[in-house]
């Protein structure tokens, strides 16, 4: 099997002026590319050749591991996006107000957790083991899966998601990132995960 660079699902300028189409062009063109080719090379002749990124994540360790998270992490962090922006609403939002009292205290504690986050890696919103909602906050390219949480929501916080438009204000990005969060791919993950949970 060999992995490939997801295309992204709007215009490289379509994030403007919250994301830059040079900061696509580097983050998605080089960066994120660069992940995809080296777990191709890491994974020849090897155990993995065959496998899906996430099976690859859950049993890898080193390179392999490290360049198949980054590539699974990208590819999530750029569905999680829009220039439609959108609104909550629905089973999400009301699991959202049940456990953090509404929308905008979460996504002050969402965004107090990435702007704290020391060095690189993501934040994100998961269902833990017993179905409930957190924030966590994963260093480089730590994922989810390998501690049995299921994804819903990503913010990249590695300097190269920020630099050529925000510099070192990070806070200045996550700020931004809110207005380009894509709600729909967001709480389809979260109906998604509910039933597979419940079955």
């Amino acid at each position: 099997m060999t992995h490939k660079l997801p295309q992204l699902p709007y215009a490289q300028n379509a994030l403007e002026p919250y994301i830059s189409r040079e900061t696509l062009d580097y983050h998605h063109g080089k960066h994120h590319a660069a992940y995809i080719n080296k777990l191709n090379d890491a994974i020849k002749g090897t155990e993995y050749e065959n496998k899906s990124l996430q099976e690859i994540i859950t049993s890898a360790t080193g390179p392999v591991l490290n360049n198949a998270a980054q590539a699974w992490n990208h590819a999530f962090y750029w569905q999680c996006l829009s220039p439609a922006g959108g609104k909550l609403k629905g089973d999400l939002m009301e699991a959202i107000t049940r456990k953090f009292h509404s929308l905008e205290r979460f996504e002050r504690e969402f965004s107090t957790t990435a702007n704290g986050h020391f060095g690189s890696g993501w934040t994100w919103l998961v269902l833990d083991k017993v179905g409930k909602l957190a924030i966590v906050s994963m260093h480089d390219a730590d994922s989810p899966f390998r501690h049995g949480q299921i994804p819903l929501l990503t913010c990249d916080v590695w300097e190269h998601a920020y630099y050529i438009d925000y510099r070192n204000s990070r806070q200045s990005y996550v700020n931004a990132f809110w207005q380009i969060v894509n709600w729909e791919f967001v709480t389809e993950q979260f109906k998604q995960a509910s039933h597979r949970q419940a079955a």
